[in-house]
């Protein structure tokens, strides 16, 4: 990981989304009155013509963003992940992926990165509701850089895609030219005694975590599942095929997220021991974020711990 300074993935996404809105004029903002912190102001002082500002009305930007698809344009509908995965759940299935319609949802705050919010913003289901929804692909980058790459892929493939980015400033994983494909996990590095496979912020966690783990003398495979639907499924097995001890982590709740996913594959292989590290069954509350990770686990010292035990 780089010691460059800490960025927020949202910045990624509201830097990115101005060089695609230039590449690609039928891209259009959605924006749910909150651009300041969803960072979309320089694409409205930029691309103005290709800008709506639907007000505070989610429901609403959900349907003009169908509409718009249906004529070709290819819609960010731009808001907090509370608000756009569950305020516009029914709109997402029924009018967007229903129809199969080429529209992206763009989400900040995502996970327990609203922090002092509180339980009320943080986003902690939001993936895995939406996961259950046909024809949609579900990313969260872990850096920047990641998000920047995700954004543009999102932008130029066809389909209904739910992004989530965070509020809280990251560590910088990835280079600039590191390359991404939307539903193939990135090998940070390889290992044989146990799998960590995380994404998002937890990222940095379990490329810390195997660092300490290698000076124990266990090897560690790092995977970043930037993509939790369609997931890797090959890189999933392969953990289990070739490793058989797997510990997912991931900022969000443990059911139906990515820990899930990844049971989901192991038990249908018949196979293999997984340990979902993540937010409890619980909702949040208003606290820092590291102490609201602290609380469920999501650290560090648990992951190494965790791959300990399962030596």
């Amino acid at each position: 990981m780089s010691e460059l300074k800490k960025i927020p993935t949202r910045n990624g996404f509201g830097d990115e989304i101005v060089a695609v809105g230039k590449d690609h004029p039928e891209v259009v903002v959605l924006d749910i009155d909150i651009g300041k912190s969803c960072k979309t102001q320089d694409f409205r002082k930029e691309l103005p013509d290709q800008y709506i500002n639907v007000g505070i009305a989610e429901q609403n930007g959900a349907a003009v963003a169908a509409g718009l698809a249906t004529c070709g344009k290819v819609p960010f509908v731009v808001t907090y992940a509370a608000f756009g995965s569950m305020r516009i759940c029914e709109m997402i299935r029924q009018e967007i992926c229903y129809t199969n319609l080429n529209v992206k949802i763009a989400c900040s705050h995502g996970g327990f990165t609203p922090a002092n919010d509180g339980a009320s913003h943080q986003a902690i289901e939001d993936m895995g509701i939406l996961r259950t929804i046909p024809n949609i692909s579900i990313m969260m980058p872990a850096d920047y850089n990641q998000a920047r790459k995700l954004v543009r892929a999102a932008a130029e493939t066809y389909g209904p895609m739910y992004l989530r980015f965070t509020r809280d400033a990251m560590e910088q994983v990835y280079g600039p030219d590191v390359e991404f494909e939307i539903g193939k996990a990135y090998q940070i590095q390889d290992g044989k005694d146990v799998a960590i496979i995380a994404n998002g912020d937890t990222v940095s966690l379990a490329i810390k975590a195997a660092k300490e783990l290698e000076a124990k003398g266990i090897s560690a495979r790092v995977l970043d599942m930037h993509t939790i639907k369609p997931l890797d499924v090959d890189a999933v097995k392969a953990c289990v095929e070739e490793i058989g001890k797997v510990i997912t982590v991931e900022d969000h709740n443990i059911i139906n997220g990515l820990g899930s996913a990844v049971c989901e594959v192991a038990a249908e292989m018949g196979k293999g021991i997984v340990k979902r590290i993540g937010i409890q069954d619980q909702f949040g509350e208003s606290a820092p974020y590291e102490r609201l990770l602290a609380k469920n686990g999501i650290t560090v010292e648990n992951i190494v711990a965790t791959a300990e035990a399962l030596q």
